[in-house]
C-alpha cells in the first residue's frame, strides 16, 4: 500500500520536527555551561545539582515604595518624587536618590544576605531607569549601572540573581507598584510594549555572560484584580512570547519567569510552555497557609512538567512567614520573601532606624497638598528637612540598621 502524504501535512511534519529540534538544542546549550537551567519540573545549578531557590527581594531600592517610607498617599515612585521635589527642589531631589540608591544596598548588605544563608535575591528595578516612554530611543546608564554593582557583588559571594522588572513603561499593572498612572496602559500601547521589548533587549545583550544570573522576570504582577481581565488576559501572554523572541536572539542560556495574572496570582493565562527553559512564578500574601492555597500552581507544574517558583509573599507576622515556607518547602517549591529592608518595621530581615525629625517629612507627605497654597503652607523648618534626610540616608546604610533575628528563624535560617 502506498502511503501519500500531502503537501501540507509534509509541511507541518517539518515545522514540529524543527521546533523539536529547536527545544532540545536549547536544553543543551543551558546544561553544562555554567548556568542555571530548568528540566523537567526541577532548576538544576551548572553542575546539575537540583536547587530550591531561597531567596529575599530587595524591594524599594529601585523603585521606592511609598508604604516603605511610611508614606499612605505618595505611594509611587513619581509621587514620592513630587514629595521631595516641593521640600528640596529637583536638583536636590536628584542628588538624594543618587545617594539613596548608593546607601540602599551595598556590598556588606549582599555580603550578609549570603552569610545568613540565602542563595538568591530579586532585584525588583523600574523601566524608567533604562529609559522613558517620553523619549523611548535615548537610554539612560544608572538602571545598568546599578545592575552591574549588585551582579558583581553577587558574583563574589556567589548568590543568584533575578531580575525583575517591577515597573514596565506604561505600567503593567495598574497600581503605585509599578509606577503607572493607574492602568496597565502597556498592554494597549505598541510604543510601549516595543520599548519592554527593547530594554529586556538591551538588558539580555549586557549579561548573557553572566553566570550569577538565573534569569529574567518578566513583569512583575501585571494586570490588577479591578481591570477588565477579560479584555487585558489575553494580551499577556502574546507579550511575553515576544519579550523572549527577543531575549533569545541573544541569549538562549538564562532561565524566563512568567508570572500570572492579577498580582502574579492566575496561571489559567497560560497554554502549554513556549520556550525550554521557563520557570511559572506565582505570589501570595495575606491568606491561609493550606495545602488548597498553592494546590492550583502544583497541578499546572505537573500538567506541563516545569518548575513553579513563589516570587513574592511576606509582611506578616513571623509565625505565618514560618507556616508559609513549610508548606512551600513541604511541596520543593522555591521561595523569595518580600523584602530585606525597611523603614522602622520588624516583617524584613533589616530596619532601618527612623528619627523623630523624619516623622515630619510623613506629615508632610500625608497632607493634602492640592494648591501651591497648601504646599507652601505645608512645609517644615529647611533644618528640620535636611537633617530628617540626611539621617535616612545614613541609617539605611547596613551598618546602621536593626537585624530582625526572629524573621530570619521564620525563613528556616540564622
Amino acid at each position: 500500500m502506498m502511503l501519500i502524504i500531502s503537501r501540507q501535512h509534509e509541511l507541518t511534519f517539518f515545522f514540529l520536527l524543527f521546533h523539536l529540534l529547536l527545544f532540545f538544542a536549547n536544553q543543551v546549550s543551558s546544561q553544562g555551561n555554567g548556568f542555571v537551567y530548568t528540566k523537567g519540573r526541577g532548576i538544576y545549578s551548572s553542575n546539575g545539582e537540583k536547587i530550591l531557590l531561597k531567596g529575599i527581594n530587595l524591594g524599594n531600592w529601585l523603585l521606592p515604595e511609598g508604604y516603605m517610607f511610611k508614606f499612605k498617599n505618595a505611594n509611587s515612585p513619581r509621587l514620592i518624587e513630587k514629595v521631595f521635589n516641593e521640600l528640596i527642589g529637583p536638583e536636590e531631589t536628584k542628588a538624594f536618590f543618587k545617594t539613596f540608591r548608593d546607601n540602599y544596598i551595598t556590598k556588606e548588605d549582599i555580603e550578609f544576605i549570603k552569610k545568613a544563608g540565602f542563595n538568591s535575591i530579586r532585584v525588583p528595578f523600574n523601566s524608567r531607569l533604562f529609559a522613558e516612554e517620553s523619549f523611548p530611543d535615548y537610554f539612560i546608564p544608572t538602571g545598568f549601572e546599578m545592575l552591574d554593582r549588585v551582579i558583581s557583588w553577587c558574583e563574589e559571594f556567589g548568590i543568584y540573581v533575578i531580575l525583575d522588572m517591577h515597573g514596565a513603561p506604561c505600567g503593567q499593572t495598574g497600581d503605585n507598584i509599578d509606577d503607572s498612572w493607574g492602568y496597565p496602559f502597556l498592554f494597549e500601547s505598541p510604543e510601549c510594549q516595543k520599548l519592554t521589548i527593547n530594554i529586556w533587549g538591551k538588558i539580555a545583550e549586557r549579561y548573557k555572560e553572566k553566570n550569577i544570573v538565573a534569569g529574567y522576570d518578566l513583569l512583575n504582577e501585571p494586570i490588577a484584580h479591578y481591570f477588565d481581565a477579560s479584555k487585558l488576559n489575553p494580551l499577556l501572554e502574546p507579550l511575553y512570547k515576544k519579550i523572549v523572541k527577543t531575549i533569545r536572539e541573544v541569549d538562549s542560556n538564562h532561565i524566563i519567569f512568567l508570572g500570572g495574572a492579577q498580582w502574579n496570582t492566575n496561571f489559567s493565562v497560560f497554554g502549554p510552555p513556549f520556550d525550554s527553559n521557563l520557570v511559572y512564578t506565582f505570589h501570595k500574601y495575606w491568606c491561609d497557609t493550606t495545602q488548597e492555597v498553592i494546590q492550583e500552581y502544583i497541578d499546572f507544574r505537573e500538567k506541563y512538567n516545569v518548575p513553579i517558583w513563589m516570587g513574592e509573599s511576606g509582611e506578616n507576622t513571623n509565625e505565618w512567614i514560618n507556616s508559609f515556607r513549610q508548606l512551600l518547602g513541604r511541596n520543593k517549591i522555591g521561595w523569595c520573601f518580600w523584602p530585606y529592608k525597611k523603614l522602622d518595621a520588624a516583617s524584613c530581615v533589616a530596619s532601618i532606624n527612623k528619627t523623630s525629625e523624619f516623622d515630619s517629612i510623613i506629615v508632610y507627605a500625608d497632607k493634602p497638598r492640592t494648591t501651591f497654597q497648601e504646599i507652601r503652607g505645608a512645609r517644615t523648618s529647611e533644618e528640620i528637612i535636611k537633617k530628617a534626610l540626611h539621617d535616612y540616608l545614613e541609617n539605611m546604610k547596613f551598618r546602621n540598621c536593626v537585624i530582625n533575628k526572629e524573621y530570619l528563624k521564620s525563613l528556616g535560617l540564622e
